[in-house]
């Protein structure tokens, strides 16, 4: 087998195995089933192109979740992206719930109406169980800027949640 077969078959076992769980974390990036394919696929592609130059394959999935979030960032910092459209209709609006893993499809809803950057701290922090320096390592902010974004978005999850997801309420006052 040569160089590149080898490198293929690497490539494409980490493929296999990380797929589903990078889609993922992609949609709850953006909250949109269509974003979150672009950003893995263009997030893969740049992977791809580097794979020779992750020495430590133990760091590919930190590469592609930095990757992934700057992929994220790019989508919502784009100028196209700010500009209204006018139209007679409106489209309906489609929800993607494949990707809730159990969880209740409203806390998702409430968590996508965090901010982009907030909503990074909260995916990296809570959804992919990293610490607060391995957050910031990601999103190339301090590790004072992650807890004070992840203390604001907890405070403002605790705000917008209805009595019913409250995790710390008993049954009885939900």
């Amino acid at each position: 087998m040569g160089r590149h077969e080898g490198r293929d078959a690497e490539f494409t076992a980490y493929l296999q195995a990380r797929q589903p769980s990078l889609l993922r974390m992609a949609y709850l990036l953006t909250g949109d089933r269509h974003q979150a394919e672009d950003i893995l696929q263009t997030s893969l592609a740049k992977l791809y192109l580097a794979w020779d130059k992750v020495i430590d394959r133990v760091s590919v999935d930190a590469y592609m979740r930095r990757t992934m979030v700057n992929e994220s960032n790019s989508l919502w910092r784009r100028a196209w992206k700010r500009k209204e459209y006018a139209t007679e209709a409106l489209p309906e609006s489609l929800r993607h719930d494949a990707y809730d893993e159990g969880r209740i499809a409203a806390l998702w809803d409430v968590v996508t109406s965090l901010p982009p950057k907030a909503r990074a701290v909260v995916v990296l922090r809570y959804y992919e169980q990293l610490s607060d320096a391995e957050t910031a390592d990601v999103l190339g902010i301090s590790v004072g800027t992650v807890k004070s974004h992840c203390s604001r978005a907890v405070a403002v999850l605790r705000d917008r949640l209805t009595a019913d997801l409250h995790p710390g309420r008993p049954k009885e006052d939900r």
